[in-house]
């Protein structure tokens, strides 16, 4: 099965509104010419009606960093999935290892996320990963299994049609580290069989894998040559227009 790839660029707390703008539609302006690749960039909350503004008539797609579970309430400092769906938001991040080292986000509550964004028709992006001490440990795959199992648990193969994991392993991002290829490969044919075992052969086949972690021009094309490899999360190159279009234009 055909799997158009996906470069999304994840911005973190980067940028005031003006900076995202001018980013944003300087990389628009770099992708006109971009043909069988999804690009997606994932600005502050802030900045998201500013540069979807900006974007309206691009092929360039927003996602959000992370949302809240519940519709609506006494939540203060969040932001719920129908609030980043008026935005013009099509996909979410969710369960980043960023969120789960400093803001103590568990499966279970990944799990809950997942389901509020596929409830309000957003696309969730699945973020999983071993830190160092779970890979020397030999419990990579043991680490990736109950990611997966309980952060997918509950849901049917029509709920799952829009699903995308992002595999970043914990010690390559923001380190200058990247896995090697015969890791990554290693790593993305099992989380395929996973799917498969879990649910079907189908969600398996069509479900986009992409790798995350230290990700940037100069070793894009080898990491996107990878089979079951179906496009990046991309942290610190997405900030620079010019860095992320080599990224984005890998196949050139």
């Amino acid at each position: 099965m055909s799997r158009t790839p996906l470069i999304a660029g994840n911005w973190k707390m980067y940028k005031t509104g003006l900076q995202a703008v001018e980013t944003a539609r300087k990389l628009s302006h770099l992708c006109s010419d971009v043909q069988n690749v999804e690009v997606l960039i994932a600005p502050p909350f802030l900045c998201i009606p500013l540069v979807a503004a900006s974007l309206k008539n691009s092929k360039i797609k927003i996602g959000a960093q992370n949302l809240y579970f519940e519709k609506q309430g006494a939540y203060t400092g969040e932001i719920s999935a129908d609030m980043l769906k008026a935005a013009d938001v099509e996909y979410v991040i969710i369960g980043h290892s960023e969120r789960r080292q400093y803001f103590r986000e568990t499966d279970t509550s990944v799990c809950r996320k997942i389901k509020a964004a596929i409830d309000e028709g957003l696309k969730p992006i699945l973020c999983i990963g071993e830190s160092e001490t779970q890979r020397d440990e030999g419990k990579t795959f043991l680490t990736l299994d109950k990611q997966v199992s309980d952060g997918l648990k509950g849901f049917g193969l029509d709920e799952l049609k829009d699903l995308v994991i992002a595999y970043e392993p914990v010690w390559a991002i923001g380190t200058g580290k990247t896995a090697n290829i015969d890791q990554v490969k290693q790593v993305h044919q099992f989380l395929r069989s996973m799917l498969e075992k879990l649910f079907s052969k189908t969600l398996a086949a069509q479900t986009r894998i992409l790798y995350g972690g230290s990700v940037k021009p100069e070793n894009a094309k080898d990491l996107m040559g990878i089979e079951d490899v179906d496009g990046a999360l991309v942290g610190g190159a997405s900030l620079d227009a010019d860095k992320f279009i080599n990224i984005i234009k890998y196949n050139k």
